[in-house]
């Protein structure tokens, strides 16, 4: 028996031959020297054959079924993986970090929002207190302009571009003379006495050669109130200067003597964005 055996386990491989040997020593086996008989002994050998040839079929598929669920797993683990991956992917990208739209600045104890974009000099981009804000504006739209493009020298154009802004400037006046004060008690002093209408509504006057305010001259409206000093022509084009004051600070508006032809305009102009920086009262 034990020479058969031998046999077998020659003829499979190592593991059937542990797992028969194993088997062999089950209740059922009967040792040579219980029963010399033949027939039992040919019962065990041929129930030790089925076994192991059992067991062998079985080694022989078990590395395949191995290797397809290590496969299975290996591709949902790879799934999952990469689906979380992509839920959790950020999405968003990276910006320099931006100055606000308005920047609320007090001017001579006077609250104020100014637009960022419209303020001249980058030293005053900031909130808090101000002696002074310089701001312009793209008129007629009242919109802050664009930030200046490089010019060189191949670049420039030699042709006068016209101004298209209106520029104003927020100052603490410090409990100077108030700019309606002065038209009405200061700046007739100097004016001459006739009054030349310019358009429907609007007048002016000059003043006088040799006084403070010499070749300018005084331009007035009452719907809309308008009250300017504006220089004449000459080798520069003449601008106009216009003063109102909001409780702690003065606003001086400047722009182009030419607009004088829509000067409904520029008034209605002065005053939207004299309510805009102000903002609601509350």
């Amino acid at each position: 028996m034990t020479g058969r055996r031998d046999l077998v386990c020659a003829w499979l491989a190592s593991r059937s031959c542990r797992e028969i040997m194993r088997k062999s020593r089950s209740p059922w086996h009967i040792r040579d020297d219980d029963s010399p008989g033949s027939s039992s002994t040919d019962a065990s050998f041929m129930t030790l054959l089925s076994t192991a040839q059992h067991l062998a079929r079985d080694t022989r598929r078990d590395p395949r079924s191995h290797m397809v669920l290590i496969m299975v797993a290996v591709t949902i683990t790879a799934g999952a993986v990469a689906l979380v991956a992509y839920l959790l992917w950020p999405t968003w990208v990276a910006r320099p970090a931006s100055a606000p739209d308005r920047l609320p600045v007090s001017v001579g104890a006077t609250l104020f929002n100014v637009p960022t974009a419209a303020i001249r000099r980058k030293i005053q981009r900031h909130s808090g207190p101000q002696e002074r804000v310089d701001l312009s504006f793209v008129f007629p739209s009242l919109e802050p302009p664009d930030a200046p493009k490089h010019v060189s020298a191949d670049t420039i154009e030699e042709k006068v571009q016209p101004i298209d802004r209106i520029f104003v400037s927020i100052s603490a006046h410090h409990d100077t003379l108030a700019p309606d004060t002065r038209v009405r008690t200061i700046y007739p002093r100097y004016l001459g006495q006739a009054a030349t209408p310019v358009d429907e509504g609007l007048t002016m006057r000059a003043f006088r050669d040799g006084s403070p305010y010499a070749n300018e001259d005084l331009i007035s409206a009452t719907a809309p109130s308008l009250n300017a000093r504006c220089t004449r022509d000459g080798l520069t084009p003449g601008m106009c200067l216009s003063e109102r004051r909001v409780d702690g600070a003065d606003l001086t508006f400047r722009f182009p003597r030419s607009w004088l032809s829509q000067w409904r305009d520029v008034a209605n102009a002065m005053d939207r964005l004299t309510a805009q920086m102000l903002g609601p009262k509350v």
